[in-house]
């Protein structure tokens, strides 16, 4: 094996030692006085409690679903039981790099607030170096254990054959055990951090803003506390394992299309499966470089233009390392070989393809941005509407929530188009690789803007100066369209993960043609677009129930505890934690096994080509999804948000507590779970059904295997079908 491969995991062992340093960096700043310091610990408290009700369920999860892994391995050719070892190992750094990001975030938070007493700088100083240790600890621990696993499993399987030999495959679908382990701790997390934080967010909102005309964050109101713990394990922990697992499934992806690359290099011939391993590696050095010019030097500075600056940057230098990293790992002519197919490419249409992918990042950040932000034509004209009810203001929203598909989805259909154009299927899965190179960067933005809604809170709870929640308010603002802007990065790099993943899948599984005349490909098209619609359906009545159980208690505590509104008496703020802990854990279960059993049902019953429809139906419908419900969420928000320093609505200037504001109110209660809990876990849906697709493929293969005969194959497939179907019955019944 190459010197090259073993590069690759120095590279993230790299990115977690800045992280370290940085981590330390933030810990040494001053978390304010003593009253700060408490609420920055209730917070603290309520995300590791509601972390630890979740990784108990999740772990019953994991060891259910590495024994059928375990088990399964061993029935077919090109699989063995170290598959389970794989997803363990998957699911525990998933949630690790979810459990980074808390911990950052919950120290960042109060330590942000105290800057902010200082300088808007500062504040952003403290805020984005607490997003970029998540950014690199999920980045860090992405590349150096699916480099490590993948010098693991080419030691014990390939044994010097070519790359496109049994042994490589073997290692491969070993290796998309940890991808698979990663993604379905990722759903979980993001599900159930997404139903905690709107239960407590909506929960909050319409007793206290609405019901009481109290300011948001305000310390009499009960459900403060769990909505600020929300931000945590949604916004935060939920969105690093989400992240986590995007980055794993993408460069899995890439490397199982690499081995059917006729590649004469000088690394044996797996240059193709190794060139995305190193471009998410050296995408660690420039996300590092990039955070480094995130700044300002004024108060009446741009945050999001600093922000962007770093962003392009990395962007760009990614770009241009591409071309020297491809030049020299790439021998000048390749050809993608599959069947009766020979696409014939060189290494400098490689090169073209990973550019594509970077300006379709850069461009659906772009988009998004322009729909969600402040001050552009879209957020107000929901800002407009809300001047004559709460119903315009809804339907202003949903048009502009509709509306901002069309943009994105054509910049994505033609990068499919133009990458594919350049390389074949390699093309269109090292796009994707070549957008989520920057991947710490991105998360660094993201993550940024919770831990600066996290400050403003603590600054509205501790009764600091208006100065002081202005800051922070700025910084938040901002934050809300980042994070819509890295939602639709991350949706857009799923849809090409996803066309990567599926073109793997039809390999394994042997399948020459995808025949829609077919009746059971049609069928499973038609139910695979259906998917999205009822897992979203799932989710958001999940926040609905557990936001009326949240409505209902901060009306009890409001009702029947003397002294609250006068500020005499505090809050029993650990009953709403309580009760958004137990609704988020409860609920998360029924979407998540039906984005994990909905693939291996339809595969072992209907067979691999009507699988293949199920896959394209779930992955344009959820495409679509995604995108329709954070940019409209994300658009809500900001309408609200716009109130807050005032709106001229024909003549006539709008503030807080006016009739539009408060219809503005009830725009961002519908998007909340929207843009936090149904949308952004569509990029988990379509990636997490097709890892599951591809690792059942050698099960459902229409070429026959060589350990079983086909009968037994079935057999066995059925005794798993059932057990996997009985699985989450078991872990409700052990988490209650």
């Amino acid at each position: 094996m190459s010197n090259m491969t073993y590069l690759v995991p120095a590279l993230g062992i790299l990115g977690l030692i800045v992280m370290v340093f940085k981590s330390i960096w933030v810990s040494k700043q001053d978390a304010g006085d003593d009253n700060m310091k408490e609420l920055a610990g209730y917070i603290a408290k309520g995300a590791m409690a509601f972390l630890k009700a979740e990784w108990r369920v999740l772990g019953i999860f994991t060891v259910i679903a590495a024994a059928l892994l375990a088990w399964s391995g061993t029935l077919v050719e090109h699989s063995d039981w170290v598959i389970a070892v794989a997803f363990v190992i998957g699911a525990f750094f998933s949630a690790f790099a979810g459990y980074i990001g808390m911990n950052i975030a919950t120290k960042a938070n109060v330590r942000t607030t105290q800057a902010a007493r200082t300088s808007l700088k500062k504040a952003l100083q403290v805020s984005f170096n607490g997003g970029t240790v998540m950014g690199l600890g999920v980045a860090g621990l992405a590349v150096l254990g699916l480099s490590t696993l993948f010098i693991v499993f080419y030691n014990m399987y390939v044994h010097g054959e070519s790359p496109n030999g049994p042994g490589m495959q073997t290692a491969l679908e070993v290796l998309a055990g940890f991808s698979l382990g990663a993604e379905s701790i990722a759903l979980f997390a993001r599900v159930g951090g997404g139903i905690y934080t709107k239960a407590a967010d909506v929960g909050a909102d319409l007793v206290g803003k609405v019901e009481k005309d109290i300011p948001e964050d305000d310390p009499r109101n009960p459900a403060t506390v769990a909505d600020n713990v929300g931000d945590n394990v949604g916004d935060v922990a939920g969105m690093g394992a989400d992240l986590f697992g995007s980055y794993v499934a993408t460069i899995l992806a890439t490397m199982v299309l690499g081995r059917e690359v006729v590649s004469a290099d000088g690394f044996g011939g797996m240059a193709p499966i190794l060139l995305p391993m190193v471009i998410a590696g050296a995408g660690i050095v420039f996300s590092i470089l990039g955070t480094l010019v995130v700044r300002i030097n004024k108060e009446t500075d741009s945050v999001q233009n600093a922000l962007n600056l770093g962003n392009w940057g990395s962007i760009i230098l990614t770009g241009i390392a591409s071309f020297f990293m491809v030049t020299y790992i790439l021998p000048e002519k390749l050809s993608f070989q599959r069947g009766d197919i020979n696409f014939e490419f060189t290494n400098m249409d490689v090169f073209y393809a990973i550019l594509v992918g970077l300006v379709v990042g850069a461009l659906m950040s772009i988009i998004t941005e322009f729909y969600t932000s402040m001050g552009k034509r879209p957020v107000l004209s929901i800002v407009k509407q809300s001047s004559t009810g709460h119903a315009t203001n809804i339907i202003g929203g949903l048009a502009v929530g509709m509306e901002s598909t069309v943009l994105p989805i054509l910049v994505l259909a033609s990068g499919i188009y133009t990458s594919f154009y350049f390389a074949g299927l390699y093309g269109v899965a090292i796009a994707a690789a070549g957008m989520m190179a920057t991947t710490a960067m991105q998360l660094a933005i993201d993550a940024f803007g919770p831990i600066a809604d996290n400050a403003g809170g603590i600054a509205e709870m501790s009764g600091l100066p208006e100065e002081v929640r202005g800051r922070t308010d700025n910084l938040d603002a901002v934050g809300n369209t980042t994070a819509a802007t890295g939602k639709g990065f991350a949706i857009a790099s799923a849809a090409l993960t996803a066309l990567a993943l599926f073109a793997a899948y039809v390999g394994i599984a042997g399948i020459e043609t995808i025949d829609i005349y077919k009746a059971n490909v049609l069928a499973m098209l038609f139910i695979g677009a259906m998917i999205p619609f009822i897992f979203s359906s799932l989710a958001i009545a999940a926040v609905g129930r557990a936001a009326m159980e949240m409505v209902k208690e901060v009306r009890r505590q409001f009702r029947e505890i003397p002294g609250i509104m006068e500020g005499t008496t505090k809050p029993e703020y650990e009953k709403c934690v309580e009760i958004s802990t137990k609704a988020s854990i409860r609920e998360m279960i029924a979407p998540g096994a039906l984005a994990i059993i909905s693939p291996a049902l339809v595969g072992f019953v209907f067979g691999p080509e009507a699988l293949g429809g199920l896959l394209a139906g779930i992955t344009v419908s959820g495409v679509l999804m995604g995108m329709f419900q954070n940019n409209a969420g994300g658009a809500w928000d900001n309408a609200k948000k716009s109130f807050e320093k005032g709106v001229e609505i024909d003549g006539k200037m709008e503030f807080k507590g006016s009739d539009a504001h408060k219809a503005s109110v009830t725009g961002d209660t519908v998007g909340d779970p929207f843009k936090d809990t149904s949308g952004p876990s569509m990029n988990i849906l379509i990636k997490l059904t097709s890892i599951v697709a591809l690792i059942i493929a050698p099960h459902i293969s229409e070429k026959p295997a060589v350990h079983t005969s086909a009968e037994n194959i079935n057999e066995h497939a059925s005794q798993t079908l059932e057990l996997v179907e009985e699985a989450p019955a078991v872990i409700e019944t052990v988490s209650e």
